[in-house]
């Protein structure tokens, strides 16, 4: 196994951190490239009963008229909700922590019911002499037997061998490389981009466990798909939300995306009521998510949760079964989209590790009323070209009139200081903010064009407040509202269609017969 002394300490640490032990009650499935079905018993809806639901929590209910930050107690019940469902349904949903926390040349196998590391090999390397184990019987298990060549073949039959001694495990190819250079350049910064997510209703830890995950908190990495930056979005798309406000969007700067990522996130989180479907929109796309949703529910799924969840168990399960056939059924929803938000809230201890490890400082925000030079920044300021382009990763010749140039402290002559963060939350923009997340609309209501009319009610709202929050609010929900007609069709006719339900009738038995193929060959 490849030694953790030249990477850097700090990842380090967190390679050896505990991840405590969760609930053992829900199967999860070996690996996001190698999903098998498994059964409703593993994961039964009654169960789910006990996950409590945002939408039940109200001024009367919980006295959020009474708490200090009605919008924060909100949140944490909608987080507390998610983490528990994780525990019910993807109780080894911890096990990602490992995976962005160690650096890359391993593969690494955790308990799916604990999220507890079992194993660890060296991607190149011989598993039977260099492996790490944390048990001697999984390796006396393992023995000398012959190893694939093939990786991929390698894998499976390692957790195909270890099942039966350690139970349902998870494995997967470490990414702790994809995250070290980012954090020794930008982790200084953690704190006041978790200060952001906060702003919007998101915890700091999450959101910026999606930052990590999607971009390892470079805003300036580009996807295959050239997806831009912090939470990975389109250029298109940075562009309709530039044409919706009122300054300049650099989206190379994080900084100027964590405003937007959060904002994004705190949409989706109110649409959905958890933030489990609202991560995997962000990554799946609306039309899987809500074909998800809505097979969760003839599932018999009774909350978002349990539906989402459910949803993606049976779309992950008749993929592998048959992936052609029900392609009209899961859509693009695949095995990543399955793990998506698993891996981000079992990357959130790995953020705070992060957070408490280093020392961190301020970012201030300056909104420029002309071109400003980076020599003009440099000769001000006194910092080096280098250090300038830390806190604007986008800034390569010059800032151009109304973007925002982030600097260590406020020099006002670049321009008003706009650093929302520092400040507290307007009274008015925290008022409709609560107002927003209690809407509770159904699923059925926000997927309707009707709804157009309540989003722009509420772009009123929030522009109405003169906040700097309350424009990155305006610009999302606008974005947000020139996605629904598309929306709409596409749910409407996935929901009305005798084709579809026949097909998913279809898979329901494809997938009960391979439940009960199993269970005789477990006999």
């Amino acid at each position: 196994m490849r030694s953790l002394a030249a990477f850097p300490a700090l990842l380090a640490l967190l390679a050896t951190a505990a991840t405590g032990v969760v609930p053992e009650r829900a199967s999860a499935q070996r690996d996001p490239a190698n999903a098998v079905p498994v059964t409703r018993e593993e994961a039964p809806p009654a169960e789910v009963d006990e996950v409590p639901s945002v939408m039940e929590v109200s001024a009367d209910d919980a006295g959020l008229d009474a708490v200090a930050n009605p919008v924060a107690f909100f949140v944490d019940a909608r987080l507390t909700g998610d983490v528990t469902a994780m525990e019910i349904y993807r109780p080894g949903f911890r096990f990602w922590g490992h995976v962005f926390s160690r650096p890359d040349g391993e593969v690494v196998y955790g308990s799916a019911e604990s999220g507890e590391l079992v194993a660890a090999f060296p991607t190149n390397g011989d598993w039977i002499r260099q492996g790490w184990w944390s048990d001697e019987q999984f390796a006396a298990r393992v023995g000398d037997r012959p190893m694939p060549s093939r990786l991929s073949d390698r894998r499976d039959l390692l957790a195909e061998v270890l099942e039966p001694v350690a139970g349902p495990v998870i494995h997967n190819p470490t990414r702790g490389n994809f995250v070290s250079p980012n954090v020794e350049r930008f982790g200084r910064f953690l704190d006041e981009w978790g200060r952001i997510y906060e702003r919007f209703g998101v915890p700091a830890d999450l959101g910026l466990s999606q930052a990590m995950i999607e971009s390892g908190f470079s805003g300036e990495v580009r996807s295959e798909a050239r997806a831009i930056g912090f939470c990975q979005w389109l250029p298109h798309n940075w562009e309709r939300l530039d044409r919706l406000t009122s300054h300049v969007i650099e989206v190379e700067n994080q900084t100027t995306q964590a405003a937007f990522c959060g904002a994004y996130l705190a949409v989706l989180a109110s649409k959905y009521g958890s933030f489990i479907p609202a991560l995997s929109e962000h990554h799946a796309g609306s039309t899987n998510v809500g074909r998800t949703v809505i097979n969760g529910t003839r599932l018999g799924g009774e909350d978002i949760r349990d539906r989402y969840l459910l949803g993606g168990q049976f779309a992950v399960d008749v993929r592998q079964l048959s992936p052609r056939t029900f392609s009209d059924v899961v859509g693009t929803y695949g095995p990543r989209s399955y793990r998506y938000a698993e891996m981000i809230l079992g990357n959130m201890h790995t953020v705070a590790d992060l957070r408490a490890a280093q020392p961190q400082t301020e970012i201030h925000a300056m909104r420029v009323t002309r071109d400003v030079s980076l020599s003009e920044v440099v000769r001000t300021t006194g910092l080096s070209e280098n250090e300038v382009k830390r806190y604007n990763p986008a800034l390569v010749r010059r800032v151009p009139k109304g973007a925002t140039l982030y600097l260590p402290d406020q020099i006002d002559s670049f321009g008003a200081d706009v650093a929302f963060w520092h400040r507290p939350a307007p009274a008015e923009f925290d008022e409709v903010l609560l107002d927003f997340f209690r809407l509770g609309a159904p699923l059925e209501e926000w997927d309707a064009p009707a709804f157009e009319s309540v989003l722009q009610d509420y772009r009123r709202r929030f522009r109405a407040t003169d906040s700097e929050e309350g424009r990155v609010m305006d610009a999302v929900l606008g974005y947000v509202v020139q996605e629904m007609p598309l929306l709409h069709r596409q749910l409407s006719e996935y929901r009305t269609d005798p084709e579809i339900g026949q097909l998913f009738e279809r898979g329901i038995q494809l997938r009960a017969d391979e439940e009960q193929r199993q269970r005789q060959e477990r006999r």
